[in-house]
């Protein structure tokens, strides 16, 4: 009798886990709170202690611990994947590698891929943000690897984020906390991800050819849909069906525009009050006072903008003329002097 009643209660209990595991996940539940809901329901219940114990052996399974320990809302994990997807050219067919990015919300763990050109910090950016807009809002804070497109210093304490990607940051009214180095902890949950979508989405594809990255990323797309679909083996529930309960009303919302890509640039103002934008090969005047002086640089494929100690000094439309000057000589130059 004794050992059929401890069945029971071992029952009752157990049926609860996966509502337990996912309760956690919300901010301001922890264990105590949901025991004592639990012995509100059932008097006859284990002890604290008892609970926790029994409640932790059914959490180490693998698929379970992986997301528990993330508020909803909370992070984002992004990071490029360590083996690349391919592209052949239709004219020569050649064979052309390219990165595959991959993001993954931390409570619910559903996920993002895409295919991209490069590592480069423009392609990286706007990974990042097709992830914000398949997430449908924004976690409080992103959590990068330390790859050179969005941390130009790994350090533990004070790293050294790329000022595209933290003005990116800025207009998504997120902040980038990049992993800590040889951190295996920081980085477990992004891994497991990339593994699985090696085995979810790069073995279906591994015998169809692409020729262009809409033709892939639409390939790709298809099958992650499948992957955040599929339910977890313990918890009954699929990535998306865990987003849409517990983190997409967590995350902030999106910002009315997308981000327009800026690029910084420190250079010092040329003898004759300009300064040279090398991607272009393009000059633009400053007032002739600050020749000589230290200048910050903020460009878009649209304007220019140049300050000194915050303060900015000169406004102009980008032009891409290689060679060639844009001058505001009624408001620049010094008198009486003339650019030549």
């Amino acid at each position: 009798e004794k050992r059929r009643n401890e069945t029971e209660r071992y029952k009752k209990l157990s049926e609860r886990f996966p509502y337990l595991a996912q309760e956690l996940k919300k901010t301001g539940v922890n264990r105590l709170l949901l025991w004592e809901e639990y012995r509100k329901e059932c008097s006859n219940g284990y002890s604290y202690s008892q609970f926790c114990y029994h409640l932790q052996v059914w959490l180490n399974a693998a698929d379970v611990t992986m997301h528990l320990n993330h508020k909803a809302g909370d992070k984002a994990f992004v990071d490029f994947a360590g083996k690349k997807l391919s592209l052949v050219d239709l004219k020569t067919g050649e064979v052309r590698p390219v990165e595959t990015f991959v993001a993954i919300l931390g409570a619910s763990q559903l996920t993002y891929v895409e295919a991209v050109e490069s590592q480069k910090k423009e392609n990286w950016i706007k990974a990042n943000e097709n992830a914000l807009w398949y997430f449908g809002g924004v976690p409080a804070a992103l959590v990068p690897d330390c790859l050179k497109s969005g941390v130009t210093k790994g350090d533990k304490y004070e790293p050294d984020i790329n000022p595209e990607y933290s003005d990116f940051a800025q207009h998504y009214h997120t902040v980038i906390l990049p992993a800590r180095p040889h951190s295996a902890k920081d980085k477990a949950l992004v891994e497991n991800a990339v593994n699985l979508v090696y085995i979810r989405i790069y073995a279906p594809l591994r015998d169809r050819i692409f020729y262009c990255l809409e033709d892939l990323n639409q390939a790709i797309w298809e099958l992650l849909e499948g992957h955040n679909k599929m339910n977890f083996q313990r918890l009954e529930k699929s990535r998306r069906q865990l987003f849409e309960e517990i983190e997409k009303p967590a995350l902030k919302p999106l910002p009315l525009e997308r981000y327009e890509l800026r690029t910084f640039l420190n250079l010092k103002v040329q003898f004759n009050y300009h300064i040279e934008l090398r991607e272009d090969r393009h000059y633009y005047s400053v007032p002739w006072e600050y020749k000589g002086k230290r200048v910050q640089v903020l460009y878009t494929d649209r304007v220019v903008e140049i300050y000194h100690d915050h303060v900015r000094i000169a406004f102009h439309k980008r032009d891409r003329t290689p060679h060639k000057y844009t001058t505001l000589k009624r408001a620049h130059a010094s008198p009486p002097s003339v650019l030549r």
